[in-house]
């Protein structure tokens, strides 16, 4: 029995999230599951490196699983063509690689990067994974903005009330935004970790910013009060994209 990593991406506009739920079968973690244990001929159980809620998608996902397939790396191009002609379109595995025996995808990940994207020109090419705003935004001013979240670690006023966590305290290394297309905007936020809903939160506040409709003082004020119903409304989940997570290279076999 061996420890792989499995890097893949997804489409989560059709799914309810990341994680395996009793009352349906439409979750990335279920569907990957089911073929990869018809495919192997043996149970497989995956655990992956953060939980996804529903519509949201993945560019660069980490997962891992035991298996007694003895050439899985030797033979990798092959099991990756597998694996993607069972797969439903929408998920797609793209690397697999051999971990020791004590690796955990979402434990021993460092660092984890996230986009989210915006636009303001309707686009029918984007709709759905890129979220329509209307009227003026001050980029600058929301970019002073984020770039406060780098002096907190406390972001209760942006966690989903009452999920099951020790704490919600996450180090954010980096927040900001940038045009990536004509009136199109991403932003970037790489932490070490994330709380549920926290990302749409602070988009949801930092639009609150660039519309003046509250100060940057304001903007520290909702964290340091550590009150989820101060905080903007969760932006859309359709424009999250999760697109890289990092960990050390000594947990690689």
């Amino acid at each position: 029995m061996a420890r792989y990593f499995i890097t893949l991406s997804y489409n989560g506009s059709k799914y309810n999230g990341w994680q395996i739920q009793e009352n349906t079968s439409s979750t990335i973690q279920q569907v990957l599951q089911d073929k990869m244990s018809m495919l192997l001929k043996e149970q497989i159980e995956i655990t992956g490196c953060g939980r996804t809620d529903t519509g949201v998608h993945a560019k660069y996902y980490v997962a891992h699983f035991d298996s007694n397939c003895l050439d899985l790396i030797s033979n990798q191009k092959h099991w990756v063509y597998k694996f993607n002609t069972v797969l439903p379109s929408d998920i797609c595995v793209h690397k697999i690689e051999a971990v020791r025996y004590d690796a955990h995808a979402r434990f021993h990940a460092t660092e984890r990067t996230y986009y989210y994207f915006l636009h303001q020109q309707r686009n029918p090419f984007i709709e759905g994974l890129s979220w329509y705003v209307y009227g003026d935004l001050d980029f600058e001013l929301m970019n002073k903005a984020a770039a406060e979240l780098l002096n907190y670690t406390d972001f209760t006023s942006f966690s989903k009330l009452h999920s099951q966590v020790k704490t919600n305290n996450c180090k954010i290394t980096k927040a900001v935004w940038n045009k990536c297309g004509v009136d199109e905007w991403r932003f970037t936020i790489k932490a070490d970790r994330f709380l549920r809903g926290m990302i749409r939160a602070i988009v949801g506040t930092l639009l609150l910013v660039g519309k003046n409709k509250i100060t940057i003082e304001e903007f520290k004020h909702i964290i340091e009060a550590k009150d989820r119903k101060l905080a903007g409304n969760n932006a859309p989940e359709y424009a999250l994209f999760l697109t890289g997570i990092r960990y050390p290279k000594e947990i690689y076999s």
